[in-house]
C-alpha cells in the first residue's frame, strides 16, 4: 500500500507543476517557450483552439471566433535618432581653492574687515594687526640707510680725492720730483678707501635688506584674501593676540567660482574614458543633477582621471571643473553625475514597454506587418533614454511599428487594431 500512494502523490505534484507551465508556453505561443515545452504540449493537445482532452467542441470554437477578432494593442514606430551615450555616477562638490587665512606677523587685532559667508575678491583686506611696532622698526631701518649713504658719499667723495693725489705724485716721481715713499704711501691710501667704500656699498644693501624685511613685516599686518571665494565663520575676533603661522586661522575662503566634482565610476569604463584625457583631444562634458529630482544644475568638462583604480570598490575616482556662475554647486554638496561619452548616430529606439523579457537573459517584442499581423522578434537591446525609450541594436528596423501596450494578449500571426489611430 505505501508504494502505489507514493507513486499517486508523485504523479499529482508532476501534473499540478507541469501542465500549467506547458499550457501557459503552448497557448500564449510565447517566442522563448522552450523547445521541450512547446513539444509536449503539442503533444498533450495544450494549444490554442482545443481543450486538454485533445476536443474541438464549443470551447474551440468559441476561442477560434474570438481569434478572428483583431486584438486591440497600440502601436508605436521605431524612431532614428541621435542619442547620446551617458555614464552615471554620483559624487561630492569640492572647493577648487581652500585657503586658511593665518597673520604671518604677531600683534594685537585691531579690527576684522569681513563678514562671514561674504563672498571676496583676491587681495580684499580681511583684517588688521596693530601696525605700531612694526612701523617703528621700519623707520629705525631707514634711519640706519640714511647714515650708511651718508659715510659711504663722505669715503666716495676722500676716495676721489685720493686717486686724484695719486695722480699728481705719480706725474712728479716720474720727473723725479717727489720720493717713490710718498708714492707708495698715496697708493696706500686709495686702496684704504676703496676697501671703505666696499664696506659701505655692502652697509647700504644691509639696510636695505632691513629696510625691505621690515617692510614686509608692515604688510603683513593687513591680512588679504590670497583668492577670489566665500569668507566662511569667522575664527579669531578683534582684540585677540596672534603669533606668527599659528596654527589657528583667522578664516577659510573657499573658491567657488569655478568649482569641482569628485566622483567615481566603474572600473570598467575606463579604457573608453582614457582617450579622451590625451593631449589635445577634445574635454568629455560632465553635468551635474540633483540625486533627489534628477534635475540638471550644472555642465562642466571632465579635468581627470585619478592615476589609480580604487580596488576595494573596483572604481575610478575622476575629477571635472564646472564654471558655476550661479553659485548652485557647494562644497560638500552630494550630487548625481553623468559623463557624455559619445552621441550614438541614428539608433533605432522603441519604448522600453515595448520590449519583453524571456528566458536566458533573452529579450522580444511584437511587430506588426503591414497585414496588422504581429510577429515575435527576438531583439538585442542597449542604452535607456531619460524619456523611457530604449535603443534596439538589432532586430528592429526604424520605421517599424511594434507594439506597445497589449503585448499579454498576443500570440505570433494574430491580427491587431491599434487603437490610437484617430
Amino acid at each position: 500500500m505505501k508504494r502505489p500512494l507514493r507513486y499517486v502523490l508523485l504523479v499529482a505534484a508532476a501534473h499540478a507543476l507541469v501542465l500549467p507551465t506547458l499550457y501557459f508556453y503552448r497557448v500564449h505561443d510565447r517566442p522563448d517557450a522552450p523547445a521541450w515545452a512547446a513539444s509536449l504540449a503539442e503533444k498533450l493537445g495544450l494549444r490554442a483552439g482545443k481543450d486538454a482532452t485533445g476536443g474541438t467542441g464549443a470551447g474551440a470554437s468559441s476561442a477560434k471566433a474570438k481569434a478572428q477578432r483583431p486584438v486591440p494593442v497600440i502601436l508605436v514606430k521605431a524612431a532614428a535618432r541621435d542619442v547620446p551615450v551617458w555614464l552615471e555616477g554620483f559624487g561630492a562638490v569640492e572647493a577648487y581653492n581652500t585657503v586658511t587665512v593665518r597673520p604671518r606677523v604677531s600683534g594685537l587685532i585691531d579690527s576684522v574687515n569681513f563678514t562671514e559667508g561674504q563672498t571676496v575678491e583676491k587681495d580684499a583686506v580681511l583684517a588688521r594687526i596693530d601696525p605700531r611696532p612694526y612701523a617703528s622698526v621700519l623707520e629705525q631701518a631707514r634711519a640706519r640707510l640714511a647714515q650708511t649713504l651718508a659715510k659711504r658719499r663722505q669715503d666716495e667723495a676722500l676716495l676721489n680725492n685720493a686717486r686724484s693725489e695719486l695722480e699728481r705724485v705719480t706725474g712728479l716721481v716720474k720727473s723725479s720730483a717727489e720720493s717713490v715713499s710718498v708714492l707708495e704711501r698715496q697708493q696706500a691710501e686709495v686702496a684704504r678707501l676703496s676697501a671703505a667704500v666696499a664696506e659701505d656699498e655692502a652697509a647700504v644693501k644691509g639696510a636695505e635688506a632691513s629696510i625691505a624685511a621690515a617692510q614686509l613685516d608692515m604688510d603683513f599686518t593687513t591680512l588679504r584674501s590670497p583668492i577670489a571665494g566665500v569668507a566662511g565663520k569667522r575664527l579669531l575676533d578683534a582684540g585677540n593676540t596672534v603669533t606668527a603661522n599659528q596654527s589657528e586661522g583667522l578664516v577659510v575662503v573657499t573658491q567657488t567660482r569655478p568649482i569641482s566634482v569628485v566622483f567615481t565610476l566603474p572600473q570598467k569604463h575606463l579604457y573608453a574614458l582614457r582617450p579622451h584625457m590625451k593631449p589635445g583631444a577634445k574635454a568629455l562634458t560632465v553635468q551635474a543633477f540633483r540625486d533627489d529630482t534628477g534635475e540638471t544644475i550644472g555642465e562642466g568638462a571632465l579635468t581627470l582621471i585619478d592615476n589609480q583604480v580604487v580596488s576595494a570598490t573596483d572604481s575610478i575616482r575622476l575629477k571635472a571643473r564646472f564654471e558655476n556662475a550661479d553659485a548652485v554647486l557647494w562644497p560638500g554638496l552630494y550630487v548625481g553625475v553623468r559623463v557624455l561619452l559619445e552621441t550614438r548616430r541614428n539608433a533605432v529606439l522603441v519604448p522600453r514597454a515595448a520590449v519583453q523579457d524571456g528566458l536566458n537573459d533573452t529579450q522580444f517584442l511584437y511587430v506588426a506587418k503591414p497585414d496588422m499581423t504581429v510577429e515575435a522578434r527576438f531583439v538585442k537591446t542597449g542604452t535607456e533614454t531619460a524619456g523611457g525609450d530604449i535603443v534596439v541594436e538589432s532586430g528592429v528596423a526604424a520605421g517599424e511599428q511594434v507594439v506597445r501596450e497589449g503585448q499579454n494578449k498576443l500570440k505570433p500571426g494574430m491580427k491587431v487594431e491599434n487603437i490610437t489611430q484617430p
